[in-house]
């Protein structure tokens, strides 16, 4: 589809693509996304208006094109999730194209996204996390085995992302009561670590054949580099299938049942926010799914009036 793109687009894409790398720390893999998305867009706009799409086709673009493009999408069998990730990335690419080059792109920004349910998180019961850690220990043996039980006791203690926890490198041990997390956009946040992982990181550490050093990853993989998050997600998967439990018991719901429990607990949902390092608290309260009987509780324990 590239071949379809002109070198002036082509250009701009990229300048795009380094901007938002400088400016919004994407991941590599949010910016092969976006460019994909991209790509795609102007690749369809070039067979559809049956012309180049340089930078001042593309400036022309009507919400007739528009419409186009996403009826093109839906009859492709895209969902309506996607389509509309895709058009936030065009919406983003046109923002800055547009400062850029003067142009009006009211055509392209006004363009609505199909609506779609979103697909709440499915947290663990308190129990379910505790068994799926100790269970995930039995999956393999010796320093591997404490290994898994830290990256998932991180994930479930601390509320770390995955690729936080493999982030860690040697400087991080012996973990203090708070660790300082770089996420997602670079943001920094800081999380309370439990004493139970500490003492999981500790006893992982102490059983670790190879040299930690401050700059090298803290988890290694069995022939010493770093690890690979495919292989906790094995080790958790082999635990909640020996345990029963649905296929939504992830890495990755370990931060949902983290977020979800300390609500049910009355935790501040803004302070959850923080220790997510969401940027927006409508992410967070996505992330929680307490029942309004248990809120109703809360409610009557704490609030002024309620007493």
């Amino acid at each position: 589809m590239s071949l379809a793109i002109s070198p002036q687009a082509r250009d701009a894409l990229e300048g795009w693509i380094a901007a938002a790398a400088a400016l919004r720390g994407n991941a590599p893999a949010t910016l092969s996304a976006y460019r994909g998305d991209v790509v795609e867009f102007i690749a369809f706009m070039t067979a559809h208006r049956a012309e180049p799409q340089g930078l001042a086709a593309l400036s022309r673009i009507e919400v007739r094109d528009m419409r186009a493009w996403l009826a093109g999408l839906r009859s492709g069998g895209v969902g309506s999730r996607s389509v509309a990730r895709k058009l936030s990335a065009v919406k983003a690419f046109y923002r800055w194209l547009a400062e850029r080059e003067g142009f009006e792109p009211t055509a392209v920004l006004t363009t609505r996204a199909p609506r779609f349910q979103k697909k709440l998180p499915r947290p663990m019961t308190e129990d379910a996390a505790r068994e799926m850690i100790g269970t995930v220990e039995t999956q393999a043996d010796g320093w591997i085995a404490a290994r898994d039980a830290a990256v998932v006791t991180l994930l479930y203690g601390c509320g770390l992302r995955m690729s936080e926890a493999l982030g860690l490198t040697g400087a991080s041990v012996p973990l203090a009561e708070a660790l300082r997390i770089v996420g997602k956009g670079g943001k920094e946040r800081v999380v309370p670590v439990l004493p139970v992982a500490r003492t999981a990181v500790d006893r992982y550490v102490a059983l670790c054949p190879f040299d930690l050093g401050a700059e090298d990853p803290l988890f290694r993989g069995a022939r010493g580099g770093p690890l690979n998050a495919r292989l906790v997600r094995k080790a958790t998967e082999r635990a909640r299938l020996q345990l029963g439990l649905p296929s939504s018991a992830t890495p990755h719901a370990f931060r949902h049942s983290f977020a979800t429990h300390l609500l049910a607990s009355g935790g501040d949902l803004r302070a959850i926010q923080d220790l997510l390092g969401h940027a927006s608290l409508s992410t967070t309260q996505a992330y929680t799914s307490v029942d309004g009987a248990h809120l109703m509780r809360v409610y009557e324990d704490t609030h002024p009036k309620a007493r």
